[in-house]
């Protein structure tokens, strides 16, 4: 056999053998993943304060039952619902017939009783009285005054009048009707004063106090935002929602408002430095909530203690200083410790 043909096997072995050496570093290689790209941004501290918008309905601030104090017959009762009426002014009256006549006999004893002591104070340096004497008529003298106060205090409540300028919301009783004491015949409101009481979260309660804005828009008015301010937040919280109540008034009032309308409320809380990262930045998962926070090229999952959402961005409590660097976009495959690089800037 020529030496050409018996070298020939030992040449393919060497082929096959190179082509076999070559074909180990792509295998290799594939399996370091290349670094993947993301977009980053960086923990840092803002003044930030809490939006919070509420739906609540306006009242009047203040607004009031009318209710006889006495007993008698209801003679004066000229107000329907819808009139307006000024402060002082008579809403209605009661026939004072018998407390007259009872008033004009206690002034009658009165008198008789100051008549009865002056007699006595002569007497008593004459020996003609005694002190004792004196002292009954003092007594009965006092207790025939205080019957005519009580009498002309039952006669001057026949009359009742409006406590402060308002509207009349309800009309319950007629001219006629013979009412017991404390019969409910009026109702009024204060329409230049009107407050909305929105619950919120007890988390956002410490932000707010009295004197802050709120921005109201009334359903029933368009979408026009009315400004106002908070009035009081409640001291308390109710423990089944764990909400507390805010009250807002209106500053002014707007013209067509009126209680019982529909209205959104948008609270902001005081402002005050906060470490936040984008709301992107943040993931969940059944142990909690975490980032990828960009060490040395690599992202590394990093647990974190998360506060309010704040506009687009969230309050981080704990497990992370200002300046790190987190990703935001890119988290399709993303694992820790995998390199990464980020995306170029665009523009």
């Amino acid at each position: 056999m020529p030496p050409s043909f018996a070298r020939f096997p030992l040449s393919l072995l060497l082929i096959a053998a190179l082509a076999g050496c070559g074909g180990e570093a792509p295998r290799s290689a594939a399996r370091k993943p290349p670094p993947q790209v993301v977009e980053t941004a960086r923990a840092e501290q803002r003044e930030l304060a809490q939006t919070l918008k509420a739906v609540g309905t306006l009242e009047a601030v203040r607004r009031v039952d009318i209710v006889t104090q006495e007993e008698g017959t209801l003679v004066h009762l000229p107000w329907f619902e819808g009139d307006a009426v000024a402060e002082g002014e008579i809403l209605l009256r009661l026939d004072d017939a018998v407390i007259r006549a009872e008033l004009d006999k206690a002034r009658a004893n009165r008198r008789q009783a100051e008549l009865d002591l002056k007699r006595l104070q002569g007497l008593v340096p004459k020996r003609l009285a005694s002190e004792d004497e004196l002292a009954r008529a003092r007594t009965a003298l006092a207790l025939a005054r205080a019957e005519e106060a009580l009498l002309q205090t039952r006669l001057a409540r026949t009359v009742v009048r409006a406590p402060f300028s308002g509207v009349i919301t309800r009309r319950l009783r007629e001219p006629g009707d013979a009412l017991p004491r404390h019969t409910h015949v009026l109702s009024m409101v204060d329409p230049r004063r009107l407050r909305v009481r929105v619950a919120v979260s007890e988390l956002v309660l410490p932000d707010l106090a009295a004197g802050q804005p709120v921005a109201v828009t009334i359903d029933a008015l368009g979408g026009e935002t009315h400004p106002g301010r908070i009035a009081r937040v409640h001291p308390t919280v109710d423990p089944s929602t764990r909400k507390g109540l805010v009250d807002a008034v209106l500053d002014p009032v707007p013209g067509g408002a009126r209680p019982g309308q529909l209205c959104r409320v948008t609270l902001r809380g005081t402002a005050r430095p906060r470490l936040v990262v984008p709301f992107s930045a943040v993931r969940h998962d059944a142990s909690g909530a975490y980032v990828f926070r960009i060490e040395d090229g690599t992202a590394r999952r990093r647990p974190v203690r998360t506060g309010r959402v704040l506009e687009t961005w969230v309050e981080v409590l704990d497990g992370l200083a200002p300046g790190d660097e987190v990703v935001t976009q890119g988290f399709l495959g993303l694992e820790d410790g995998r390199p990464v690089r980020r995306a170029a800037a665009s523009g």
